[in-house]
């Protein structure tokens, strides 16, 4: 798969998975699995920065309804198993558990085997204490 993961410097991988851990949703339709960043309409720059950055995702919205107002950052298929899983499976030790818990869960829940360190870069170092 053609992916410009490799290319990723540090900040923009730490960049994600802030993201993910404050807003993410790791979960699936029952089909397939999937990662779900939603936020607020002015944070358009963010997903504009997100869908260049992370070419395999894919931007919808702007959604306007129910009083909300938001887009919706989805990233399934291929790209999610061969890009941003191992992405996210080298610095698992950067996830708190709670957020660990629910990657573990789709990731058993689609029988997707999260790849072990030096699959896709190193890992950081460990969070201190």
């Amino acid at each position: 798969m053609d992916s410009n993961a490799d290319q990723l410097d540090g900040l923009a991988v730490g960049y994600l998975l802030g993201l993910l851990v404050g807003e993410g949703h790791f979960g699936g339709d029952g089909r397939q699995p999937q990662i779900t960043l939603r936020m607020h309409v002015r944070h358009e720059k963010l997903f504009r920065w997100l869908t260049a950055t992370f070419p395999g995702g894919r931007l919808y919205g702007p959604y306007h309804h129910g009083g909300r107002h938001y887009y919706q950052w989805m990233a399934r298929g291929d790209y999610l198993r061969h890009v941003l899983i191992p992405l996210i499976a080298v610095h698992r030790e950067w996830l708190d558990d709670h957020v660990a818990g629910r990657f573990d869960a789709m990731c058993e829940r689609y029988n997707i085997s999260e790849p072990g360190p030096g699959s896709r870069g190193q890992p950081g170092p460990p969070p201190a204490p």
